[in-house]
């Protein structure tokens, strides 16, 4: 008789099910190569290159020397949620109040958060692509399923009404999406919002979860707007958000939503048996953050977008490359169609994944894989480094594709 440690290592069904996150994974093999001696430029990683400001730092020197150590509130800090609050009014046009909030160690939490609470097994994801490359495993964490849509880079890469009335089934429960979008840099427009929204009006049952967390990444083309800014989608979405991206506080973990009441309390029982409270530290410096005038880490924004500029230009001279213009975030994902079926250097490349193996390999360039994202034709390539790498990344990719 074969045990069942033989067949399946003694791990669960659904942990060995799991993707790796291919973006992290990618930043492991850099890492690797880097530690044999290899000078990898990396691309990877949705990372601002820049230091937290100072003025939030300050804020969590602060805390630490006020004694700030215990236990926090699942949900967060009332002052911090008083802060989101505020925010979401300021920003986006939105009215919460305390109960509708939730502080969490990073959205990636509140994402899972959201999924855990709402689906049940069969449960349908609407995920128009490319989405972020964690949403469809979270989804299957949660026993859903992802329904992919696709979309072009003719229409940078957004869903059409047409398309989300098309994907709705009796099994759709929610749509998730992100804007601007990672890996894209596309930006719903509020016409584009509401045209989905109309879509939407005719399946009360969908749940929407609108992924904001590139929000103040924007570069001026179209201006940012919320689902939940609707009053009829109000109550039928979650607006996810964060720091970690705009005040570059990546390692700080801390995100939040502002939801429905029910979807709340349930995101809040279910974290308070998991992780509890965020880090107290980081939910002190993080109220500094919030209360601020965005304008503060408009620099930064400033910054990715010469950057933005830069690498569109030296991309476009790389005949096989077509790019469109993104509108924030700090990402390009360029169709790399013209290259599949090529033989490079002794190596064929099929798809997105061996393109993108192939720059690490032969440029010593990290990218991310468009397969990872649910858009086999692109790969996602940062552009949160220093002019001086990606200058110097393009070259090396331009050198091993001619």
């Amino acid at each position: 008789m074969t045990s069942t440690l033989a067949t399946s290592n003694g791990l669960s069904d659904r942990i060995n099910s799991l993707t790796p996150s291919a973006t992290l994974e990618m930043a492991a093999k850099a890492r690797e190569l880097r530690a044999a001696g290899k000078d990898i430029i990396g691309l990877s990683l949705g990372e601002p290159d820049f230091n937290t400001p100072e003025y939030i730092k300050d804020a969590a020197v602060e805390a630490i020397n006020q004694d700030y150590n215990s236990y926090t509130p699942v949900d967060g800090y009332v002052d911090l949620k008083d802060a989101i609050i505020t925010k979401f009014k300021r920003d986006n046009g939105i009215n919460y109040d305390p109960t509708q909030i939730v502080v969490s160690t990073g959205a990636k939490q509140a994402l899972y958060n959201i999924a855990q609470v709402v689906l049940n097994a069969g449960d349908e994801v609407i995920l128009p692509c490319p989405y972020w490359v964690s949403y469809s495993d979270i989804v299957k964490l949660a026993d859903g399923v992802p329904v992919e849509v696709a979309t072009s880079i003719e229409n940078d890469f957004k869903m059409t009404p047409e398309q989300l009335e098309t994907a709705i089934t009796p099994k759709t429960r929610m749509l998730w999406y992100s804007s601007p979008c990672n890996p894209s840099g596309s930006i719903y427009s509020e016409a584009e919002l509401r045209a989905l929204a109309d879509v939407l009006k005719k399946h009360p049952q969908i749940i929407v979860v609108s992924d904001e967390i590139y929000e103040h990444i924007n570069y001026g083309v179209t201006e940012h707007a919320s689902m939940a800014a609707f009053d009829d989608m109000y109550d039928r979405t979650v607006t996810v958000n964060g720091v970690a991206k705009a005040f570059a506080m990546t390692g700080w973990r801390i995100g939040y939503i502002g939801a429905p009441k029910a979807i709340a309390r349930a995101c809040n029982k279910l974290q308070g048996q998991v992780t509890s409270g965020a880090n107290c530290i980081a939910q002190r410096a993080v109220i500094t953050a919030l209360t601020e005038s965005p304008d503060r880490v408009q620099f930064m924004v400033d910054k990715f977008k010469e950057r933005r500029q830069l690498i569109l230009g030296l991309l476009n001279e790389i005949e096989g490359f077509r790019c469109n213009e993104p509108e924030g975030a700090f990402y390009v994902y360029p169709d790399v169609t013209a290259y599949f079926g090529k033989t490079l250097n002794g190596v064929t490349i099929e798809n997105a994944s061996d393109f993108a193996m192939y720059l690490l390999e032969h440029a010593n360039v990290a990218t991310v894989t468009g397969d990872a994202f649910g858009n086999g034709n692109s790969i996602r390539i940062s552009y949160a480094a220093s002019e001086e790498d990606i200058k110097e990344a393009i070259s090396r990719i331009k050198k091993a594709l001619s």
